[in-house]
C-alpha cells in the first residue's frame, strides 16, 4: 500500500498531524496572554519581587557568578540572601529571558512559556488514556482553568505557574504501568523512574511550596496506585525517585542556613497563616480587607474547579468514557485523578487543620488554595473525557463552545484579575531605579535574627564611618511612619563616607574598599549581615566566630572596627560547608541517575526490537 493509499483509508496520518495538537496548545497559550501583549504586563502581587530578582541574577552572571546567592538590590542596596532560599530555576529563566528580550517583554514571555508548558504537560498525561483530540482539549482546558489565569494575572506568581507543568508530568510517570504482568523490579523500573526523579527535582528547584505539594502528591498517588495495581512497583519507583531527586544543591543549604535568618516571618503574618485562608474565610481586621478580597476570588475559583471536576466525573461515568480508554493503560488509571479534587477540597476546609499542623513543612504553603495547582490537570482531563463526543458534528459544536468559554475566561482575566502598574512599578521605572543603585524593599524573612530591615535607611552610602557601632542612620518620615528612614549627607552620624572600588555596579559577592580614616571607629557597610560573608581589614580575616562577634546593629548592617589611617576592606562570599556537601550529594545523585537511566533503557530497547 502506498503512502497516498494509506492516507486515503485513514490508516496513515501525515507527519504534520503529530504537530497539530501541540500547535493548538501554543495558540491557546498565546490567546491566554493576549491581553498582556495589548495592555502590557500585569503588575500582580509578586511581580516586583520576581522582576528585581531577574535583574540581580543577570547582573551576577555578567560578573561571572553562574549560581549567585546574594541579591544586592534588596533592602535599598543592603541586599539579602534571597537566592540561598528561593529556588533557582525561575529567577534564572527570568534573567535569561531578560538577556534575550527587552525587559518589558520578559514577564509576558515567561507567562506564555509557563501556560504553554502547562497545556503540553496535561496533554501528555491525557494521551496515556485518550486520543489526540480529547488530550489536546484537556491541555487547552488546563491553560484556561481559573487558577492558572488567577496566578498569571492577579498574583503574577511566576514560580507557582510552573506547577501546571511539573505536576501533570509527576502524575504521568508515577501512574505508568507499562509491564503489568512483569516481576516487581521490571515493573517498577520501566523507564519512568529517572524522569520522575527529574520532575521532582524540577518542582523543588522552581518553587519551595510547589516542592512540598509535589512530594506529598507523589507519596499519596504512589500508595494509591500500589493498592489499585496490587503491586509495590509504584511505591518502589516513587521512593527511589524521591531519594535521587532531593535537589540537594538548593534544598540542603536552604534547610540548614535558614537558622541564620527569620524565615518564620514568611508564615507569622496573619495573612500568610493557613488558619486564615480556609475556603471563604472572612476576618474582622481592616488590615486583612484586601486579603479577604483575594481569598474570596481564590475560593470561587476553587469551588468552580472542583465542581467541574466532580460533575465531569459523574458524566464520564454515566457515558462509560473510562471503559473506552486505551488498552495500554490500567482500568484504575483514572482513580487517582478522580481522588485529587476531593482530597484538595478537604485540604481547603478547617477540618484538615491537623494535617496542616503536624505534617512537615505544610505550614510553609501558607495558602491552602495553592493545592489547586494539583487540580488543574485532573479537572481538565476528566472534563475533556466527559464532553468529547464520537461524531464529527458534535465535536465541532463542543469545540466551538469550549473556544467561546476560553475567550470568556481570557476576558475575565483581563478585566477582573489584571493589575495595572503604578508609575513607580512599571518595568521601565523598576529598571531605572535598579540602575541608579537606589535599591528596593527587602523581604523580612531573610533579615538576620533580632534585626529589623524596616530600620535600614534609604539613600545610604556604601560605607559610613561612625564612632559608635549602634549609631542610627537616617531619619523617619513623619508623613509616612511605616516607611524606612531616609539618610542624606547633611544628617549627623556619618563622620566620613566611602564607596566600593570599581565603576558601575560592583561584583555583588566580592566587594573592595580603600579609605583613609582620620580617627579609629567603625565602618558601617551598606550590607546586610550573613555568616557566609568573610571580611578582611588590612589583611586581617574576620570569619566564623570573629565575624559573628562583630557589633550587632538594630538594622542588621555589618559594622567593622577599623584603626586610624589607611584601611583596606575586602568582603567576599564564601562557599559554606553546607554548599560543599550539597554539591557532593548532587554529583552523587547525577551519577546514580545516570546509572539507573542505562538500567531502565535496556528493557525499553528489548520491547522495541
Amino acid at each position: 500500500m502506498t503512502t497516498e493509499d494509506r492516507a486515503k483509508t485513514g490508516w496513515y496520518k501525515p507527519d504534520w498531524h503529530r504537530f497539530a495538537g501541540p500547535a493548538v496548545i501554543l495558540l491557546a497559550a498565546f490567546v491566554a496572554v493576549a491581553p498582556q501583549f495589548i495592555r502590557g504586563n500585569s503588575c500582580g502581587h509578586d511581580f516586583n519581587i520576581h522582576l528585581v530578582s531577574w535583574f540581580d541574577c543577570l547582573n551576577a552572571w555578567r560578573h561571572g557568578i553562574l549560581y549567585p546567592h546574594w541579591t544586592p538590590s534588596a533592602n535599598y542596596g543592603a541586599g539579602e540572601p534571597r537566592f540561598v532560599f528561593y529556588p533557582p530555576l525561575t529567577w534564572m529563566l527570568g534573567a535569561a529571558l531578560g538577556a534575550v528580550f527587552p525587559w518589558a517583554f520578559a514577564p509576558i514571555a515567561f507567562t506564555f512559556l509557563c501556560l504553554a508548558a502547562t497545556g503540553l504537560a496535561t496533554r501528555a498525561l491525557a494521551l496515556e488514556a485518550f486520543n489526540d483530540g480529547a488530550a489536546t482539549l484537556a491541555g487547552c482546558v488546563s491553560i484556561f482553568s481559573g487558577y492558572a489565569l488567577f496566578t498569571a494575572y492577579e498574583r503574577t506568581a511566576f514560580p507557582e505557574l510552573t506547577g501546571g507543568f511539573w505536576l501533570p508530568l509527576l502524575l504521568l510517570f508515577a501512574l505508568r504501568n507499562r509491564n503489568a504482568s512483569a516481576r516487581l523490579l521490571r515493573r517498577a523500573f520501566d523507564g519512568s523512574t529517572v524522569p520522575l526523579a527529574l520532575v521532582l527535582v524540577g518542582a523543588w528547584l522552581s518553587n519551595a511550596p510547589l516542592g512540598v505539594i509535589a512530594s506529598y502528591l507523589l507519596a499519596a498517588v504512589a500508595l494509591l496506585a500500589a493498592l489499585l495495581y496490587k503491586s509495590w512497583a509504584p511505591a518502589l519507583r516513587a521512593t527511589l525517585a524521591a531519594a535521587l531527586g532531593l535537589s540537594a544543591i538548593y534544598l540542603l543549604p536552604a534547610a540548614l542556613e535558614r537558622r541564620w535568618v527569620d524565615i518564620h516571618q514568611a508564615t507569622d503574618d496573619p495573612g500568610s497563616q493557613f488558619e486564615n485562608n480556609w475556603l471563604f474565610a472572612r476576618h474582622a481586621s481592616p488590615a486583612l480587607a484586601l486579603h479577604d478580597v483575594v481569598l474570596r476570588q481564590a475560593s470561587i475559583i476553587a469551588v468552580t474547579m472542583i465542581a467541574v471536576a466532580l460533575a465531569s466525573l459523574v458524566v464520564s461515568w454515566l457515558r462509560g468514557t473510562f471503559s473506552t480508554m486505551k488498552s495500554s493503560v490500567s482500568r484504575y488509571w483514572f482513580v487517582p485523578l478522580a481522588t485529587i479534587p476531593i482530597a484538595v477540597l478537604i485540604l481547603l476546609l478547617p477540618i484538615s487543620g491537623p494535617v496542616w499542623r503536624f505534617f512537615p513543612e505544610m505550614s510553609f504553603l501558607q495558602f491552602p488554595w495553592r493545592w489547586l495547582e494539583a487540580v488543574e490537570a485532573p479537572m481538565a482531563i476528566v472534563f475533556a473525557a466527559a464532553v468529547w463526543p464520537a461524531g464529527r458534528r458534535a465535536r465541532i459544536a463542543i469545540l466551538a463552545a469550549c473556544a467561546a468559554a476560553f475567550l470568556a475566561a481570557t476576558a475575565l482575566a483581563a478585566t477582573q484579575f489584571f493589575q495595572f502598574c503604578y508609575p513607580e512599578d512599571t518595568v521601565a521605572s523598576s529598571l531605572a531605579a535598579y540602575r541608579s543603585g537606589a535599591g528596593f524593599e527587602g523581604m523580612s524573612e531573610y533579615e538576620p535574627p533580632g534585626a529589623d530591615d524596616s530600620q535600614i535607611a534609604t539613600g545610604l552610602p556604601d560605607a559610613c564611618l561612625v564612632s559608635d557601632p549602634s549609631t542610627v542612620l537616617g531619619k523617619p518620615d513623619p508623613d509616612d511612619p511605616d516607611s524606612n528612614p531616609a539618610w542624606s549627607a547633611d544628617q549627623p552620624g556619618c563622620q566620613a563616607t566611602f564607596a566600593y572600588a570599581g565603576n558601575g555596579q560592583p561584583n555583588p559577592e566580592h566587594l573592595r574598599m580603600r579609605a583613609a580614616d582620620s580617627q579609629p571607629g567603625y565602618v558601617v557597610l551598606r550590607l546586610l549581615s550573613f555568616p557566609a560573608w568573610t571580611v578582611q581589614v588590612n589583611g586581617r580575616l574576620l570569619t566564623g566566630e570573629r565575624f559573628t562577634a562583630l557589633p550587632k546593629r538594630a538594622d542588621g548592617l555589618i559594622a567593622i572596627p577599623v584603626p586610624r589611617g589607611y584601611v583596606d576592606i575586602a568582603v567576599d562570599w564564601i562557599t559554606t560547608p553546607d554548599v560543599t556537601a550539597s554539591r557532593w550529594l548532587s554529583a552523587l545523585s547525577v551519577l546514580l541517575l545516570t546509572g539507573l537511566l542505562f538500567v531502565e533503557r535496556r528493557p525499553i530497547r528489548a520491547r522495541l526490537k
